[in-house]
C-alpha cells in the first residue's frame, strides 16, 4: 500500500500530527537541507524499517553558511524532494520557511565548544557548527523523535550532534548511517551536481586517496614510519597535488575518530578526513583506517 505523504510548513501543525502518530509507535526523524540523493534516501529507508512513522525535514538552514554565495547556489527542488521522500517511505515532510524557524527577535544559539567544533570544518567554516547545532536542537525539540538518523560522510557533524544530545540529555537516539557512494566510489553529496564533467572525473580520486591511506598504514615499518598520522597525511597530500594539479586542499587530516584530535602514532584505528575544492566545488569525505 502506497504511503500518502503529508507536507507541513508550520511547527504547530507538525507537532499535532506527530502527537497523533506517536500513539502508534516510534517516531524516526531525518533532518535534511533538501537536494535529496540516494544517501538521504538510505537514511529514510532505515528510519522506515525501524520506526512506525518517519518525519523528514527539508530546510536550507541559512545560519550554517558562512558564505552567502554558497547559500544562494544551494540547489532547491521541493516537489522533487517530497516525491523522493514518499518513494522511500516517509510519512511527514516538514518544510518550513526561514521565518518559522527564526522568527523576528530570535537571539538564542546552542553551541558545542572545544576541539569537536574548532578543528576541520570548524576551522575553515567559522560559525558553521553554531548554525548546525542550533537548528538541529530546534528540530529535535519540535519533532521530538525517538531516533534521528545522520550520515557518516559528515563525520564531524555526527560527533558534534552526538555530543550536544548527550550534554543536554535530549531523549533521542542518534543513529549513524554509513556513507553511500556512487558506483565509482565518490561519496554522494548535494554538491556533486555542481561539478563540471572534468571535475567529476577528477573527484573520484578522493575515495581512491582514502583507500590508499589504508594501504600506506598496512605497509608500516619502523623505517617508513607509515603508522604515524603526520606521515600518512603528508603522503596523501603529495599524491593529491601530483594527480590533481589546481585542487585546493583545506585539510587532509589523520585524527582520533571520537575526539577529532590529530594522532601521531596510530595504535588501533584512526579517521582520515579531507576537504578539497575541485573545480571550485568543495567536497568532504572520510574513512576509518585500522590495524589489521
Amino acid at each position: 500500500m502506497e504511503i500518502m505523504i503529508e507536507k507541513l510548513t508550520g511547527i504547530a501543525a507538525l507537532r499535532y500530527r506527530v502527537r497523533e502518530a506517536r500513539a502508534t509507535g516510534a517516531i524516526g526523524f531525518v533532518p535534511t537541507m533538501g537536494a535529496l540523493h540516494e544517501g538521504h534516501l538510505t537514511l529514510v529507508r532505515q528510519a522506515r524499517a525501524e520506526c512506525k512513522t518517519v518525519v523528514v525535514s527539508i530546510f536550507v538552514n541559512p545560519t550554517q553558511f558562512n558564505d552567502k554565495k554558497d547559500l544562494e547556489k544551494y540547489p532547491r527542488d521541493l516537489e522533487r524532494d517530497i516525491a523522493l521522500c514518499q518513494e522511500a517511505g516517509a510519512h511527514l515532510v516538514f518544510a518550513p520557511e526561514p521565518e518559522e524557524i527564526y522568527p523576528d527577535g530570535f537571539c538564542t544559539a546552542v553551541t558545542v565548544d572545544g576541539p569537536l567544533t574548532q578543528t576541520l570544518e570548524g576551522k575553515y567554516r567559522p560559525g558553521h557548527f553554531a548554525g548546525v547545532t542550533t537548528v538541529v536542537a530546534k528540530l529535535l525539540h519540535i519533532v521530538q523523535p525517538d531516533r534521528a538518523y545522520f550520515g557518516e560522510k559528515d563525520w564531524q557533524q555526527l560527533k558534534v550532534v552526538q555530543r550536544m544530545v548527550a550534554d543536554l540529555n535530549l531523549p533521542v537516539e542518534i543513529v549513524p548511517c554509513a556513507t553511500v557512494r556512487e558506483v565509482d566510489g565518490l561519496a554522494m553529496s548535494s554538491r556533486n551536481i555542481r561539478l563540471s564533467p572534468e571535475a567529476r572525473k577528477q573527484a573520484v580520486f578522493l575515495p581512491y586517496l582514502l583507500n590508499t591511506a589504508q594501504d600506506i598504514f598496512d605497509a608500516a615499518t619502523y623505517e617508513s614510519q607509515t603508522d604515524k598520522g603526520p606521515v600518512i597525511s603528508a603522503w596523501l597530500t603529495t599524491l593529491l597535488e601530483n594527480n590533481i594539479p589546481g585542487a585546493e586542499i583545506d585539510y587532509i587530516a589523520v585524527i582520533d575518530p571520537e575526539t577529532l584530535m590529530g594522532v601521531d602514532e596510530i595504535k588501533d584505528r584512526a579517521l582520515v578526513a579531507l576537504a578539497v575544492k575541485i573545480g571550485g566545488v568543495r567536497l568532504i569525505d572520510n574513512r576509518i583506517i585500522f590495524k589489521r
